[in-house]
């Protein structure tokens, strides 16, 4: 198949596209991109949701990336038939033009998660604004000829989901997390009783997350020497977070890591701890960091949802979302017994290699683009 690419995706931010991407080219498809990253992180989407006077700047920087897009998609028509398009994440704008650019070809867009519930989660509150993202989500799915979401609970959140395709495609992780856990030399003995057990979250601090209470459960740990924790982000929940775990001083806390320094990082430690939210969303959701988590070979400690059993299996060490104390209850079982810990370490890496490819997250994909490429004239 030839695919096309298509919108203001950022694969550095947000690497479900580029998972995608690299799948299908696993599988000998030819990839085309018409991508001009938008340049804005959801937060300062969030922000422009806040304050509507700003929404101007959005405008202004979707039409400009949209005339890069559009050379682009133009180009790759010219140079032979485009057999799909997939429209990356937060496409829910760039569906729109996609589907007039390429009316007869089949259109996936990577939902993943809805902008109303992304905003909610960033703390909107006002009626009107989530009303009009319920609105946009609806508008971009009955755009689209596929839905591409993480979850089953998702799929069926979908607006009209009975009368058109949703297929469920796994977040996965790329290549580089699966080379991390190659790479690290300690990979074949760690966990050893002669050192602390190594610890690592990552992420936006949004509710969805509950840093809180993973904050709550260092300071529970305060008088272990055998467990040292690594804190990375920022985000709304910060300063909560920081202040419950302030009275345990082995947490290193780093603002951010870069993307193609993160995979390192995250393999160096023996657990990569999940989401603990309570929120609706936080119940519907596998996170990012849970696949790269696997693949870079930790240990995953994460909430016990039904999404994330399904996906993870008996591959990770489920606790109550929100539960600060079976969290650190569980981080001290595993510093206590190594063994436990190397197992589920071997565990959580046979799965990712199995189930968490880039090749194989994509096969539900293509299979679902069959027929439609049947029934369509290519454009």
């Amino acid at each position: 198949m030839r695919i096309l690419g298509f919108g203001t995706y950022d694969t550095s931010k947000h690497p479900r596209m580029g998972v995608i991407l690299d799948g299908l080219r696993a599988h000998g498809d030819i990839i085309i991109e018409a991508n001009s990253p938008l340049g804005l992180s959801t937060a300062e989407r969030v922000r422009m949701l806040e304050r509507p006077w700003l929404l101007y700047r959005l405008a202004t920087r979707v039409l400009s990336r949209w005339v890069h897009v559009l050379v682009a998609a133009v180009r790759a028509r010219r140079k032979g038939p485009i057999d799909a398009v997939i429209v990356g994440y937060l496409g829910q704008f760039d569906v729109l033009l996609a589907r007039l650019l390429f009316p007869r070809t089949p259109v996936a867009l990577d939902l993943l998660v809805f902008a109303a519930d992304t905003a909610e989660d960033r703390g909107v509150t006002a009626r009107i604004r989530l009303g009009a993202l319920r609105l946009l989500d609806g508008l971009a799915c009955r755009s689209a000829d596929i839905v591409l979401v993480d979850t089953e609970e998702h799929a069926r959140r979908v607006p009209g989901a009975k009368a058109r395709m949703v297929e469920v495609v796994p977040i996965g992780a790329s290549e580089p997390w699966f080379s991390a856990a190659e790479a690290d030399c300690y990979h074949a003995d760690r966990p050893s009783a002669d050192r602390p057990l190594k610890v690592i979250f990552f992420g936006l601090y949004t509710p969805l997350q509950g840093a809180p209470v993973v904050g709550e459960a260092i300071r529970i740990l305060a008088d272990r020497q055998d467990i040292e924790f690594t804190m990375v982000g920022t985000g709304q929940d910060y300063e909560r977070t920081r202040t419950r775990a302030a009275s345990n001083e082995r947490v290193t806390w780093t603002d951010w890591i870069e993307a193609d320094e993160l995979p390192r990082i995250v393999a160096g430690h023996d657990v990569c701890l999940g989401i603990f939210g309570t929120t609706d969303k936080a119940q519907r959701v596998v996170p990012n960091k849970v696949y790269q988590g696997a693949a870079a070979g930790c240990v995953i400690v994460t909430s016990d949802t039904a999404p994330q059993r399904r996906a993870l299996r008996d591959a990770a060490i489920f606790v109550r979302a929100g539960d600060p104390d079976a969290l650190a209850k569980e981080l001290a079982d595993l510093a206590a017994d190594r063994a436990k810990t190397r197992s589920y370490r071997k565990a959580s890496r046979e799965l990712s290699s199995n189930s968490f490819s880039q090749a194989v997250v994509v096969n539900g994909l293509r299979t679902a683009l069959t027929p439609r490429l049947a029934s369509s004239t290519r454009t």
